[in-house]
């Protein structure tokens, strides 16, 4: 059996200003990070036999992941587009909007449409790429959506739209 997995699609290359911005500055820290782990590494290297050196070991596959997760950054960054500006209709649901739902059975949620980069569902932050968000994109306020769930179809009422301020 191979291993091989086929690319992932490209995602949408939109991406909040705030977003945009943890993303340099995870990009800098990881440049530190991995100062700091190439001189324990030479530390770990001088103390001799390296195929028993735990310290060795350990940090030559953290600078592995660091060097990868640079690599991605740095192709990533130059191809994502900040989308600051508020859209032209502010009653219609587009990229960067606070949708607040109602569900089948009363209860309240709060979604930001997010770029992919940085969706973070513990903070109610969704992809502009899930089904969910593209089932509400262009929607209006009273607007009911269907989106379809592992738990079967869904049906959600749109109860208030807003945007940040820029």
């Amino acid at each position: 059996m191979s291993r091989y997995r086929p690319p992932q699609p490209k995602g949408t290359p939109y991406i909040t200003p705030d977003g945009f911005a943890r993303l340099q500055d995870e990009l800098k820290g990881l440049w530190q990070r991995r100062a700091e782990v190439t001189k324990a590494l030479a530390a770990a290297a001088a103390e001799g036999d390296r195929s028993e050196n735990a310290e060795y070991i350990y940090r030559k596959k953290e600078l592995a992941g660091i060097d990868r997760r640079i690599r991605y950054l740095q192709k990533r960054l130059p191809e994502l587009r900040v989308a600051g500006q508020p859209p032209s209709d502010p009653q219609r649901i587009f990229f960067g909007a606070w949708v607040t739902l109602e569900d089948e059975t009363g209860g309240e949620h709060t979604y930001r449409i997010v770029g992919g980069d940085e969706f973070d569902p513990a903070r109610g932050w969704i992809s502009i790429d899930s089904p969910m968000a593209r089932a509400l994109l262009k929607k209006t306020l009273d607007d009911e959506v269907e989106v379809q769930t592992p738990q079967g179809l869904r049906r959600y009422y749109v109860n208030g739209i807003r945007y940040p301020e820029s």
